[in-house]
């Protein structure tokens, strides 16, 4: 296009002169030189554009090839699989693909999948299976995840973050900084957390979070064994607090800072989270921000990532196993 457009510009300087002037050696040559350089850019604009069309097939071949585990930069809004359909759009619209009918079968063309729910109040690293990577999406679940995250203390809500509303109020004036650390250790280790009744677990078949936006009755999940590698205070402002968390799977920051806030004799809920880390991609080295989700720059990360998983999730050695988080897929005509 840039070449087609500067061979219109080329062409559009170059009109007659009307005053008569003599002819020369030198006008002669200028007039043949002329002549060769928009010739030359005539014939660059008809590559370019024979080029042009025969991109699309080309993307649309090195899409379908494209296999492995990469990350992307998740933004505070959408959901994991609304941002999950956004990168598909886009892939497929640059693959010149026309919108496919996306089916439940189990031989399609193209898989897309993202490896642990981000809240669409978060922020941060969302691991996501391409091709044959969707098998590995079950490790990236139960592998161990980083987070930043602020709570703000006085305050409880439905679904324990700022989203949600208000359902308790207490004082928190009197609560000090060694309060909060000293707490800090019975949430560290091998714990029992009882997960958030807004959250993607599912009762017959039907997440929790559906069920009680319709204003269904849920019963609270049993607590279960969930593990704290490390958890430290890394600022308090009252009544906010700033939390590093690196949990394993199945873990809930909003279901810990509400703990906290309990165990200090008062109420508390997320008011910013960000996943810093997930598995061994993070936010900062590997999560591809969303002018970034190309083809080329997909399969540059897919190839820088492969060599971040540990060898026994190689995709040679990987299981038939399905991921229970969100697998798209689309038959491409």
């Amino acid at each position: 296009m840039a070449a087609a457009e500067a061979a219109v510009v080329s062409s559009s300087s170059l009109k007659p002169d009307t005053t008569p002037v003599p002819e020369s050696a030198g006008m002669a040559a200028a007039t043949a030189a002329t002549s060769s350089a928009m010739a030359a850019a005539a014939a660059v604009a008809a590559r370019t554009g024979s080029e042009a069309r025969v991109s699309k097939p080309a993307l649309a071949t090195k899409l379908l090839s494209l296999s492995g585990v990469f990350a992307v930069h998740k933004p505070k809004g959408p959901t994991s699989a609304e941002l999950l359909n956004r990168l598909k759009e886009k892939l497929l619209a640059e693959a010149g693909m026309p919108s496919p009918e996306w089916t439940k079968r189990k031989k399609q063309t193209l898989k897309i999948g993202h490896g642990g729910t981000l809240d669409s109040a978060a922020r941060g690293v969302l691991v996501v299976g391409i091709g044959r990577g969707t098998k590995l999406l079950t490790s990236m679940l139960s592998g161990s995840k980083r987070y930043i995250a602020t709570g703000e203390l006085g305050k409880a809500t439905d679904t324990l973050d700022s989203t949600g509303k208000v359902t308790e109020e207490k004082p928190y004036d009197k609560i000090t900084q060694e309060d909060i650390e000293g707490i800090l250790q019975k949430f560290t280790g091998n714990i029992m957390q009882v997960p958030p009744l807004y959250s993607a677990l599912k009762k017959d078949g039907q997440r929790l979070s559906t069920l009680m936006k319709r204003g269904e009755v849920v019963e609270a999940k049993p607590a279960r064994p969930v593990t704290v590698y490390s958890l430290s205070l890394q600022k308090f402002q009252p009544p906010f607090f700033t939390l590093d968390v690196e949990c394993g799977g199945g873990f809930y920051i909003r279901s810990l800072v509400s703990d906290i806030g309990r165990e200090l004799s008062s109420c508390a809920n997320v008011l910013e989270l960000t996943r810093t880390k997930q598995g061994p991609f993070t936010l900062e080295e590997h999560a591809l921000p969303e002018d970034k989700w190309t083809i080329d720059d997909i399969a540059q990360s897919l190839e820088q990532c492969s060599s971040l998983l540990p060898a026994e999730t190689a995709l040679k050695k990987s299981k038939p196993e399905e991921s229970n988080e969100p697998v798209l897929s689309c038959l491409v005509p």
